[in-house]
């Protein structure tokens, strides 16, 4: 997914691209978070008792915000360009979901990437990937699609349904800089081959990538060390607690019912940003009903972040370059 780079660029003139040094930052809780905080099922509150901890309390929460990529697919883009500082390695979070085949049916046709990571998980539907370097793909129900841009990847990625619900989650993994010029590579896993586990409070745990309750995920990654987990809640509710270290960054989406998030109520279809705090050693996720959340964390790169459109490098040079290729036909060989 991504728009193509060139869109409403002067031709022969400088990118609008943006280049981001490492920096602190530290956001202020919105007004979104003073709900009424409700009370806790007893098997909930006992449930991993012994577990951390210390846990993150919730430094911000994030509506998002609607758009469309692609041909005009609608989606709501959950983590944008002026969170990737402040949840580095992450890029980009865009949610989508419709059973109005007219918000996705045009797809994301052909579009080239370079320097980062796409993580598709599919709810439900079916989506057809194709790409630059030979690598073909469904994506169906429960599944997920993880592609390394690499140094450059052509790549389409188009709807094989005609109705009924698409729902699914892209999320940009960044790269650090000696690796951005690695080959492209591609792996489906169909949602029968995703490692999963359920917690001794009764939460279902899908882990994507990373590790969690002693499961390895599908994916790892050491510059990273990415954490991706999609997380059911009973329909009493329950408490799921998940170590993390300090200094990685972290986030809650929950998108169906609603959470608890260090102690913080979450509405459905919100991001809750963790704080980053020496003492705190997890986070913890609470529902008194049925719920649906992902935990994504990472730790930082702290690299120099250039973006252009769906080019990620250090500089200005290298994103220069990376459009010159494009052009020259030199991306996805």
């Amino acid at each position: 997914m991504g728009k193509h780079p060139m869109a409403g660029a002067p031709a022969g003139t400088g990118l609008q691209w943006q280049a981001r040094l490492p920096e602190a930052a530290c956001l202020p809780m919105t007004s979104e978070s003073s709900s009424a905080k409700t009370a806790l099922p007893a098997h909930a509150a006992a449930a991993d008792a012994a577990l951390p901890l210390r846990p993150r309390r919730v430094e911000q929460i994030i509506a998002g915000q609607p758009t469309s990529d692609g041909a005009g697919v609608k989606l709501t883009r959950v983590l944008t360009q002026n969170l990737q500082r402040r949840l580095d390695p992450f890029l980009m979070l865009d949610a989508f979901g419709s059973d109005r085949p007219g918000d996705y049916i045009a797809g994301f046709p052909d579009h080239p990437h370079r320097g980062f990571e796409t993580v598709t998980y599919m709810i439900a539907g079916r989506m057809r990937h194709r790409d630059s370097a030979g690598h073909e793909g469904l994506l169906e129900n429960g599944g997920v699609q993880w592609m390394t841009a690499g140094r450059g990847v052509i790549h389409s990625e188009m709807p094989e349904q005609e109705a009924g619900v698409m729902e699914g989650f892209q999320l940009w993994l960044n790269l650090p800089g000696r690796d951005k010029m690695q080959p492209p590579w591609y792996r489906d896993f169909p949602a029968g081959e995703l490692p999963r586990y359920t917690s001794a409070a009764g939460v279902a745990v899908t882990v994507i990538a990373g590790a969690s309750g002693g499961v390895t995920g599908a994916v790892t990654r050491q510059a990273a060390a990415p954490l991706y987990l999609d997380l059911h809640f009973p329909d009493g509710g329950a408490r799921f607690v998940q170590p993390l270290p300090a200094d990685h960054n972290a986030f809650v989406y929950v998108y169906r019912g609603t959470a608890e998030v260090g102690g913080q109520p979450v509405p459905v279809q919100r991001m809750a940003i963790l704080a980053n705090e020496p003492q705190a050693d997890g986070g913890v996720v609470e529902t008194t009903g049925p719920a649906r959340a992902l935990l994504i964390a990472g730790r930082p790169l702290g690299e120099p972040i250039a973006q252009y459109g769906p080019f990620v490098m250090n500089t200005a040079a290298e994103i220069h370059q990376a459009v010159q290729d494009f052009h020259a036909g030199r991306l996805g060989r």
